[in-house]
């Protein structure tokens, strides 16, 4: 999905997840308690219907993730494509303000302060030949993958924006294993790795 995507999608993509948050917001707050998005927000654009773009009803695959002052704020998504894009963005944007477990949900005060960014993934690809963690190394690319890892019942995934914190590829799947619920150095015949690529655009 990510390279059917023009070049400026983000114009449509972020304010589309802001309004989400904010549509949210209204319905639980309520604009007789105050929230009536006052905080400049974006609206999702009100197209025309031959003015829809088409790439937005086509399936895709994204992560929302929200910072405040540079600190992760929230982060969910899908790794497969199941509904059409627009659906999957609006969806997460929310899941990312209210319902990521990591966090409280957000609250009217943050609405301003809060930074969105939307990756839109690319289909997984299974690094099927990929039996240990040196060959796992081999394979990554820093600063273009996003990984998958997989041992049974556990899985978890990085986006490639994670390189930037964590550089080393061992470290990262240390990390990514950790965030699985597994032991940094864990692998075994059980374990998998996919990996995928992002277009991704973020709010100034």
């Amino acid at each position: 999905m990510s390279g059917a995507l023009p070049d400026d999608a983000g114009r449509v993509l972020l304010p589309l997840a802001r309004e989400a948050i904010a549509e949210h917001l209204r319905l639980q707050v309520g604009v007789e308690d105050g929230f009536e998005a006052p905080y400049g927000a974006p609206e999702a654009p009100n197209w025309e219907v031959d003015e829809h773009p088409a790439w937005l009803d086509a399936p895709g695959a994204t992560f929302v993730t929200l910072t405040i002052d540079g600190e992760l704020r929230g982060c969910i998504g899908t790794l497969e494509a199941f509904r059409s894009l627009e659906e999957d963005v609006r969806r997460n944007a929310v899941n990312a303000a209210f319902r990521d477990p990591r966090f409280a949900p957000l609250g009217p005060e943050e609405f301003d302060l809060v930074r969105v960014e939307v990756s839109v993934l690319s289909a997984p690809v299974p690094l099927d030949d990929v039996r240990s963690e040196a060959e796992a190394i081999a394979r990554l690319r820093p600063g273009v993958d996003g990984v998958i890892l997989r041992s049974g019942s556990h899985r978890a995934t990085f986006l490639p924006q994670v390189w930037d914190h964590i550089p080393a590829p061992k470290d990262f799947l240390a990390h990514l294993r950790r965030k699985a619920g597994l032991r940094p150095d864990h692998w075994d015949e059980h374990t998998r790795i996919e990996r995928y690529t992002v277009r991704a655009w973020e709010e100034e």
